[in-house]
């Protein structure tokens, strides 16, 4: 905890009765006002560019809907991963197919947790905005049945939280949020800052509202995967992005020391300025890694449908109802395909066989029976690529 704080523009700590501080945040947006100038006003210019590009390639895609949950699912793997989850990409449809072994990572099921949160916001989004209520809800979800699933799920917490290393104290904590019974009236704020009329930049209010959540840390757990669909919430409902393909938690989780620094360096120094720089760094980035992945997902399909086209014959037809489903659904079944195309189970299993040897799908079993079939060339599209820790720089 500092000794010595050398900015309220954030908030300001408060010594408590039982002798610890805990943070107060200021209401957004800050004061003394942002300087948007110069490298900044730059950088905001070039996020928005970057966003635009990302909206413009996914929705050139024949049919946006059917890969939007790809990228949905990349980032609650690396969004979990920030808070310690193991499980991979891989392990996340392996457990969406009912695909379970010994070896699978026990915490893949807050993973998919998190696409089921993801999804059940952006539903809700439709005839609700983004609000206490709908924090609350994705938040019942998130923890519904998993670890920290006794911690309350879409209740705000009723006691004292905080952040640090394992085996801290209140006392020597990293940093301790306000106290609970603050944390209503600190939330009702943040929700009219993130509906007030004013000019200033979708990007910038949204960069805002994540560390002002994180810092009122609302639950007694989930609070920084709650804080990361924030954004994505965000930026869908402003239309900023019409899908929401952008998996930030990529740049957060290769940077995680430093987002962990700037969201501290704001409580302590009012850095809001230095917080926005790294967030649109970060916008810039992995918008960019997104709409690569969009280009190549067209040319992987006509890629695809060309083969399938030229080698199947007859087949054909079902072949492309088959490609099409696994853009959305990447593992499958005989029984699957049988049920996509109405044949019999012998000409589904022909017709998976056919598309294996195309290498389009591929065994990933090694059962005679109960087979599963992953669309493996569009998945290696979404194969996270980190480097290893401590290697990244900014």
């Amino acid at each position: 905890m500092p000794q010595q704080v050398e900015s309220t523009r954030a908030g300001r700590y408060l010594r408590q009765p039982t002798g610890y501080s805990a943070f107060f945040p200021a209401p957004l947006p800050p004061e003394p006002a942002l300087t948007l100038t110069g490298s900044l006003q730059g950088l905001l210019s070039q996020a928005d560019r970057a966003l635009g590009r990302l909206d413009g390639s996914v929705l050139t895609l024949p049919n946006p809907d059917l890969f939007v949950f790809m990228y949905v699912r990349k980032e609650a793997v690396l969004s979990s991963q920030i808070e310690g989850t193991q499980s991979s990409l891989q392990d996340l449809l392996a457990a969406e197919a009912d695909l379970f072994d010994e070896t699978m990572p026990r915490d893949v099921d807050e993973v998919v947790n998190y696409v089921r949160a993801m999804k059940h916001g952006l539903a809700r989004l439709q005839t609700l905005p983004v609000s206490v209520r709908l924090i609350r809800e994705i938040h019942g979800v998130l923890l519904d049945g998993v670890r920290g699933g006794r911690l309350q799920p879409g209740e705000l917490r009723r006691s004292q939280n905080w952040i640090g290393p394992a085996g801290c104290t209140l006392a020597t904590a990293s940093f301790v949020p306000p106290p609970h019974e603050d944390v209503p009236q600190a939330l009702s704020e943040l929700e009219r800052f993130l509906h007030a009329e004013d000019d200033l930049p979708a990007l910038v209010r949204i960069a805002l509202a994540h560390v002002q959540f994180e810092t009122i840390h609302p639950f007694l757990d989930g609070n920084g995967r709650v804080g990361r669909l924030l954004i994505t919430f965000l930026l869908t409902e402003c239309g900023v992005l019409h899908k929401p393909v952008l998996y930030l938690s990529h740049y957060f989780r290769r940077h995680r020391q430093a987002y962990y620094d700037h969201l501290q360096a704001v409580r302590d120094r009012g850095a809001w300025e230095d917080w926005l720089q790294f967030f649109l760094h970060g916008v810039v980035e992995v918008a960019g890694e997104a709409a690569e992945t969009a280009r190549r997902i067209q040319l992987l399909r006509e890629q695809h449908r060309l083969a399938i086209t030229d080698g199947l014959g007859r087949a054909a037809g079902n072949g492309h109802r088959v490609l099409e489903s696994l853009y959305d659904r990447p593992i499958v079944t005989v029984s699957d395909v049988r049920a996509m195309t109405g044949t019999t189970y012998p000409a589904a299993n022909m017709l998976v066989a056919r598309l294996a040897d195309l290498g389009i799908l591929m065994e990933m079993t090694g059962f005679a029976r109960n087979r599963r079939f992953r669309y493996e060339p569009y998945v290696r599209l979404f194969t996270d690529d980190v480097v290893a820790e401590g290697e990244a720089s900014l």
